[in-house]
């Protein structure tokens, strides 16, 4: 039986996991601390988590009333899932305002999942969460790829992203460099 993944708000309970996580996914880039998380939080920038529901082996990713997680949101945008007690942590995106209106702007800060449950769109899931927050605010929203992660500056591009620019040894400390990639506002 597939299990259900919860997109709600990244909580400072979670941060020990998404450090964990960043160990995993960011081994020779400096991956970030459970306090740096904390830190995004403090500043209440905006982070989503994905959860699988009790911790379960996940399918398709779905919002706890069955809708696909890019569509469960209020009409505010918000995710209307809330986490439970058992639900594992399995993926997190953060974004930050830098600009405000009338030109807003945006940067997505991170997103990571879990190696287990990658290729289920929880992480287009997430990005979809971060992009309606920005669309709220009419942003113009920019981020960093590493120029070898195909897949990412893949998802990117399919959600309305463009290389706009190349950053050489961006990555620390593997020196790997980074695309810089733009989503105009919406």
């Amino acid at each position: 039986m597939k299990a259900t993944v919860i997109v709600d708000a990244l909580t400072p309970a979670d941060a020990p996991r998404c450090a964990e996580l960043e160990q995993i996914l960011f081994p020779g880039d400096d991956p970030w601390s459970a306090r740096a998380f904390l830190d995004a939080l403090a500043w209440r920038h905006p982070y989503l988590a994905a959860r699988s529901a009790g911790g379960a082996p996940i399918g398709t990713a779905r919002s706890a009333g069955g809708a696909p997680i890019s569509t469960a949101r209020s009409a505010g945008g918000a995710p209307i899932s809330t986490a439970r007690e058992g639900d594992l942590l399995v993926g997190y995106a953060g974004i930050g305002f830098v600009a405000g209106p009338p030109d807003a702007e945006a940067e997505v800060h991170t997103i990571g999942v879990d190696p287990a449950f990658q290729g289920r769109g929880i992480g287009r899931a997430l990005l979809r969460g971060l992009l309606a927050i920005a669309d709220e605010a009419h942003a113009t929203v920019f981020l960093e790829v590493r120029t070898d992660n195909d897949v990412a500056r893949g998802l990117y591009e399919s959600e309305g992203f463009a290389v706009v620019g190349l950053r050489r040894r961006y990555y620390r400390p593997s020196g790997a460099d980074a695309h810089t990639m733009r989503r105009d506002a919406r």
